[in-house]
């Protein structure tokens, strides 16, 4: 019976009536105490005091007005008046209107209410403005209680209250709209565009309204556009529509924003609009488009993040068409990392200015670095990963994950905290329905948000300060990991390389500058530098060449600050001019696209990321330069040390296909492009640290190639399906009826970086059967057009390059034959006209697509073909013949110089060998044919005794160790030679082992 001894303090305070009052609420608590109430918090005795204080002036002024209420929503509604000064406020204010919330079924419903419904009933029976207003302001009391009640005291979610405060927002913005609309066309006539059609006002919600993330007490920001120019018609006299929409915009923020005796409804703020404050208040769909297009600010493009139109409209996707190029740039854009730096510096600059000490918006690690972690991400990614175009931050926290923009234990931090913060602002916020961020400082509010956040971590005031330390301090952590300021080395860059990079001087000046480089004179490392004059002529001509470029003022300041420090890393390498000049090879190339510069500039682990791969490679070099896109795959740390799962290039090549639509076949052959360029990359990478050998080099070339291939088909299949519909045996979609044949490196496992793909096409189907579609062919044409189709997909030149050279030579009758042949037709020619080169080409083959049954009716044919019984001395004679006549014409060998892969000794004289051994000694065992590369082959003769274990053991090196130089010298982007000195010893062991095995 605590509620007594604060009836009896205040006794020489009240008079009678007071008395009977607080005997009342005695009796009443009573009833409290024995009712079963899980809605009830556990009262402090500072906020028992208010609860008893809060009452009492509520009884007091309405003695009666409760009697009806249930003891158990009474409970609720003495809470409530407790906890927050706005419910009071409202109560004394509106006591009938609040009651009759606390006594209804909506007060304790968990979704969110139809305030559509709800508020056209009352705004159907407003005759004139005032009656709007006042009639607006009781629903938005009425339901901002219940909304603040849900949250304080009926467990209602962080995600349903800020669902439920926008939602509310939107429909009191479009009732209020509909009805002033009606108004203004009473008075000035319908406006329509210049066909004749009725123009609406359209409403862009903004900020956390646009998110659908509203805030208690929030502002809200709006932009008003109408689509089209034109005149009201109607009325004796028309006005055309921008003065039209300007009035209507006038009455719409005057019956939201005013304050009258009712209060108000929002805090309108039309700031953001185009022009600012100084500009219209309404603009038609092409002034708002070439406002942005034109004039449009990088804070801007911030806010148009959340744009969105409140309510249903046709406009809708016109509009977000429109606005869409100028938020989300199609190429990854990172000026907006510096652009949102430096906002960031702004607010905390006016934190500072303001004193605004416990603000948790806007302080170190509050609400704004969360939304400027994500938004950064958005406007970087979001021009191309459309999924992340969404308003909702919460939305678009678990997507970051998905395309490995942050961990999943940093959205963890992300999310957890944000929700934290947000339902403390909510709270402090609704505590008397002010628009602030900063923690109250007295003790009955600090009690009261404690009281409401039932946190067990947050017991009492100095335990939420920690908690809330924790949270923030974690925010700020991970703002500055994955945006941060800049760092100490890229503040000082040491100066000196700006200096050079800035500098007027002659050339003997600058080579002395260089030489005399704290950097470079660091000997401790036993390097000595002996290329700065190199370095400076390569510098100089880069330079000149910039001067000459149109770069406009923001790239060339970008330039500016990149450069020194790509000065700064070489240096503390001690690289040569050689590397300098592929990194500026690369910068040349970019040197126009602003976001190129801005990405390695912001990214200074994608900047070494270029500079080792420069270093150790000039075909990739050349490769990023041709294909600059691919520098965004630099950013992932992961690049050098985590090669991709060769098992995983198929589902990831699916999933980024699923993300281009379907009828967007140029997007489509631009998507596998880039997809097998940002490969490539990554295996190259892994080659040059040596974390993948060889072998798994060319397995994981082979396995991006494999699954290129299977995409392409089934494009293929999709695109000749809507054309012609399928052949009707192939209905059920399963089995298309035709496969992929790998001949060479392709069929051996063994691609390199440049390789090309050696394919022939077969099917099974009755070449006389038709089609399912409307417009019908013949099973023939169809795999033919098929073959055609594929061919196109993979040779066809984009932006971004061709996908493989194709080579189809190998298929039956070569060039003159059909490019996709019946499978029989393919076992017919093996059989009686392939000559012996063609049998060994088969040595090297394997099915990498199709069904199943066609692929073991290919092996079938393959161990037939293979398996015959030859004459070895006319088997050797024709491969001796056609070694050394390839040889003529491609040996590229000098005196000094041995071809690598055409030379004595070579790759080819290895591969011919293992062929003639297969071919000769398949029909004693026809397992052979069932191996496609070399390695494998040769173990397999060793094994069954055609060759010895010493000879095996030799090949194989020699052929890996060849191999492997070719590799390099791709990388390189040099000829595959090597000195004669060399190569001598292996040119003799392989070469004696030829002519012992070949005969």
């Amino acid at each position: 019976m605590t509620y007594y001894v604060y009836c009896f303090r205040y006794i020489n305070e009240i008079n009678l009536l007071s008395i009977i009052n607080y005997c009342s609420f005695a009796i009443v608590a009573f009833i409290e105490d024995n009712v079963s109430n899980s809605s009830a918090l556990p009262f402090p005795p500072l906020l028992v005091d208010q609860q008893a204080k809060s009452w009492l002036q509520f009884s007091q002024q309405y003695p009666n007005v409760t009697d009806n209420l249930p003891p158990e929503r009474l409970v609720l509604f003495k809470n409530a008046l407790a906890l927050s000064d706005f419910i009071l406020r409202s109560a004394l204010q509106a006591p009938e209107l609040l009651v009759e919330l606390f006594n209804s079924e909506q007060l304790l419903s968990t979704q969110t209410p139809n305030y559509k419904v709800m508020l056209a009933e009352d705004v159907d029976k407003c005759s004139t403005e005032e009656q709007l207003q006042h009639c607006l302001r009781m629903f938005r009391l009425e339901q901002m209680v219940h909304i603040a009640v849900g949250d304080f005291l009926l467990d209602i979610t962080l995600d349903e209250s800020l669902k439920r405060l926008s939602s509310l927002a939107d429909n009191m913005i479009i009732a209020a709209n509909d009805w002033l609309s009606t108004l203004c066309q009473e008075k000035w006539g319908v406006p329509v565009n210049s066909a004749g059609e009725p123009q609406s006002l359209l409403v862009y919600g903004m900020g956390k309204l646009g998110g659908q993330e509203l805030n208690f007490s929030s502002d809200i920001d709006l932009i008003f556009v109408y689509p089209e120019a034109g005149e009201t018609q109607g009325l004796r006299r028309s006005i055309d529509n921008q003065l039209f929409f300007t009035r209507l915009g006038q009455k719409l923020i005057t019956a939201l924003n005013q304050q009258t005796a009712d209060g108000f409804v929002y805090r309108v703020d039309m700031r953001l609009r185009p022009f600012g404050e100084s500009g219209p208040l309404v603009l038609s769909f092409n002034a708002m488009e070439n406002y942005y297009q034109d004039q449009g600010r990088d804070w801007e493009r911030y806010a148009m993040l959340k744009a969105r139109l409140i309510g249903e409209s046709d406009y809708h996707g016109q509009l977000s068409n429109m606005l869409r190029p100028f938020v989300y740039r199609r190429y990854i854009d990172f000026s907006v990392i510096d652009s949102l730096r430096r906002m960031k510096a702004m607010i905390a600059q006016e934190v500072r200015r303001k004193q605004l000490n416990n603000n948790i918006k806007l302080g170190a690690g509050g609400i704004r670095e969360v939304e400027f972690i994500v938004q950064v991400f958005q406007m970087i990614r979001g021009g191309r990963d459309s999924d992340l175009q969404h308003r909702n931050l919460l939305t678009v926290l678990p997507l970051l994950v998905t395309h490995g923009e942050i961990t999943q234990q940093s959205a963890k931090i992300l999310t957890d905290s944000y929700r934290f913060l947000r339902r403390v602002e909510n709270i402090i916020q609704a505590l008397n329905d002010q628009q602030t961020q900063t923690l109250p400082d007295d003790e009955l509010d600090q009690q009261r948000l404690v009281t409401i956040l039932a946190d067990e971590n947050c017991s009492n005031w100095t335990t939420f300060l920690q908690h809330l330390t924790f949270h923030m301090q974690g925010i700020h952590q991970q703002f500055g990991e994955l945006i941060g300021e800049e760092s100490p080395n890229r503040q000082a860059v040491d100066q000196y390389w700006t200096t050079l990079w800035d500098s007027q001087w002659s050339d003997e000046e600058s080579i002395a500058w260089i030489e005399q480089s704290p950097q470079l004179l660091d000997n401790t490392d036993g390097v000595k530098f002996s290329h700065s004059e190199s370095l400076w002529l390569t510098l100089r001509d880069f330079r000149r060449e910039m001067i000459k470029r149109s770069m406009g003022s923001r790239g060339r300041h970008v330039l500016d600050k990149l450069i020194p420090t790509v000065l700064w890393h070489l240096a503390e390498l001690k690289l040569t001019d050689q590397t300098l000049a592929r990194v500026l090879g690369v910068l040349t190339t970019v040197a126009t696209r602003t976001a190129y510069l801005e990405l390695l500039f912001e990214n200074e682990g994608a900047l070494k990321q270029l500079i080792h791969l420069c270093r150790n490679s000039s075909w990739v070099a050349e490769h990023i330069a041709k294909f600059p896109i691919l520098l965004d795959e630099l950013i992932d740390p992961k690049l050098f040390h985590q090669p991709p799962l060769l098992s995983s290039y198929v589902a990831e090549l699916r999933e980024t296909m699923l993300r281009v639509p379907e009828e967007d076949q140029e997007a489509q052959m631009i998507t596998l492009r880039q997809f097998k360029q940002a490969k490539q990359l990554r295996i190259a990478a892994a080659d040059i640290t040596g974390i993948l050998p060889l072998t798994k080099v060319s397995d994981h070339l082979t396995a991006l190639a494999e699954a290129l291939v299977e995409e392409v088909a089934n494009l293929a299949w999709q695109q000749m399906a809507l054309r012609f519909g399928v052949p009707n045996s192939k209905l059920d979609g399963q089995d298309k009826g035709f496969a992929v044949i790998g001949y060479g490196k392709l069929g051996g496992i063994e691609l390199g970086y440049s390789s090309d793909l050696d394919l022939v096409f077969v099917h099974d189907a009755d070449i006389a059967e038709m089609t399912s579609g409307e417009k019908s062919i013949s099973a023939g044409q169809f795999y033919l057009k098929l073959a055609q189709r594929m061919m196109h997909l993979f040779n066809t030149r984009m932006a971004n390059g061709i996908l493989y050279e194709l080579d189809m030579r190998l298929r039956p009758s070569g060039n003159a034959g059909l490019l996709m042949v019946h499978i029989d037709t393919f076992g017919h020619y093996q059989s009686n006209d392939a000559w012996t080169w063609e049998h060994q080409a088969l040595v090297r083959t394997r099915v990498i697509y199709g069904h199943a049954a066609l692929a073991a009716r290919f092996k079938e044919i393959k161990r037939d073909i293979l398996m015959r019984t030859r004459d070895k001395a006319l088997l050797r004679e024709d491969v001796i013949k056609m070694r050394d006549k390839m040889r003529q014409h491609l040996d590229k060998s000098t005196t000094s110089e041995v071809d690598i892969k055409q030379g004595l000794g070579g790759l080819v004289d290895i591969e011919f060998l293992v062929q003639y051994l297969v071919l000769a000694h398949s029909a004693q065992h026809p397992k052979l044919s069932d191996y496609s590369d070399n390695i494998n082959l040769l173990e397999y003769l060793a094994n069954i005794g055609v060759i010895t274990a010493h000879q095996q053991q030799a090949l194989v090196d020699n052929y890996c160790k060849l191999r492997d130089f070719s590799h390099h010298a791709t990388l390189q982007n040099s000829l595959a030679m090597i000195p004669a000195d060399d190569f001598s010893a292996e040119h003799s062991e392989v070469m004696v082992i030829v002519k012992a095995l070949l005969k």
